[in-house]
């Protein structure tokens, strides 16, 4: 029986890769030199590529990395020389502000509770603060934070840097670049790919700053640095031999989510997830784990499933079905769908039909 992957990442693959693997194979990508003219075409296209499906400026820099996890300490070590501010409120936005920690940053957070957003009216951000970091989509609770949000803290805080985690939200996210000056995310979410690649883009307010540190004698990383990186993407490289098939594949998918076009893929996204919410609202035992509608993720859908959540997830695995458990804490009492574009509507319904 062929399974579907409904859970939060690594996730359910795009139709349409086995197709490009097989031209990668073809055509030798894995075997090609990335000092060499044919990866510079498959750097810039995939740039290009990404830049139209997520309407990223021409003066933003896309910049490849090992992971999102990587991203959040190279983010640190090239924006922060003493305090950045972060705002928690789940796992992975813990991650973030302790990897400052861990990084010797006397950083500070703001935090919520599990399944709850933040009184953003109310937020006062530290004056020392160099950059403040949001978790826009918490993987971890399904959370959402409104992107509205953050350009009200970034209009208060002009001077200030703003970084802006949308692993599990890109591409369905809209951003608007003008008003952040980073954005990180990984391939095997959204973008329905093999894990193995992250993708940071920033703008030269975020370079700049890189610089001063740099010049101001800051550890500021050594090949991953962003200067190193910027250096070789002025080539279409990258500073060490990368996931070459990684970044043809993500170029290709760009593509094919362009076709599809965005304005489909959110609305559809939204009708799965008004799907789900509705359905677990009306159920009369398992309930969403975020109540407050505003908060809620339109991508990551976390449930609360008693102790049902084994059985849950058996059933379903027994049909074709694989969904994720709760994360850490609440593995045994949760589970969390995934709602990226490549899930349709069709399978989300027959998914249900085994829940009820």
């Amino acid at each position: 029986m062929k399974k579907i992957f409904f859970t939060p990442g690594p996730t359910q693959l795009y139709g349409s890769i086995p197709k490009y693997i097989n031209e990668a194979m073809k055509n030798d990508i894995c075997s090609i030199s990335h000092r060499g003219e044919k990866f510079e075409e498959i750097f810039q296209s995939t740039v290009s590529n990404l830049k139209v499906l997520l309407n990223v400026p021409n003066d933003f820099h896309v910049l490849f990395l090992g992971s999102a996890t990587e991203a959040m300490e190279r983010i640190i070590e090239n924006c922060v020389g003493k305090n950045s501010f972060h705002l928690v409120n789940g796992a992975f936005s813990k991650k973030f502000f302790e990897t400052a920690l861990e990084l010797k940053k006397s950083s500070q957070r703001i935090e919520a509770a599990n399944g709850q957003g933040f009184d953003f009216g109310k937020m006062q951000v530290p004056e020392n603060t160099e950059i403040i970091c949001f978790t826009q989509n918490e993987t971890s609770t399904g959370v959402a934070i409104d992107m509205g949000n953050v350009y009200q803290i970034k209009r208060k805080n002009p001077e200030k840097l703003v970084a802006v985690d949308i692993v599990s939200s890109v591409p369905y996210v809209d951003v608007d670049y003008s008003l952040i000056d980073c954005a990180f995310f990984s391939v095997q979410k959204g973008f329905g790919l093999p894990a193995g690649l992250g993708v940071v883009i920033v703008n030269e307010n975020i370079i700049e700053k890189s610089k001063f540190l740099h010049n101001n004698n800051y550890n500021i990383g050594s090949y991953h640095s962003f200067l190193s990186l910027l250096k070789y993407s002025g080539k279409s490289q990258t500073p060490e031999t990368p996931n070459v098939l990684a970044i043809y594949l993500l170029g290709k998918i760009c593509s094919e989510l362009s076709k599809s076009g965005m304005d489909k893929i959110r609305r559809e996204t939204e009708k799965k997830a008004e799907i789900m919410y509705d359905f677990f609202e009306k159920h009369s035992k398992y309930k969403p784990f975020v109540k407050n509608k505003d908060f809620q993720s339109k991508t990551v859908i976390a449930i609360d499933t008693l102790d049902d959540t084994q059985r849950i997830i058996q059933k379903l695995e027994q049909n074709g079905f694989i969904v994720g458990s709760g994360y850490k804490e609440f593995k045994d009492k949760q589970i969390r769908i995934a709602n990226f574009p490549m899930h349709n509507e069709k399978d989300v319904r027959k998914m249900l039909s085994y829940i009820e």
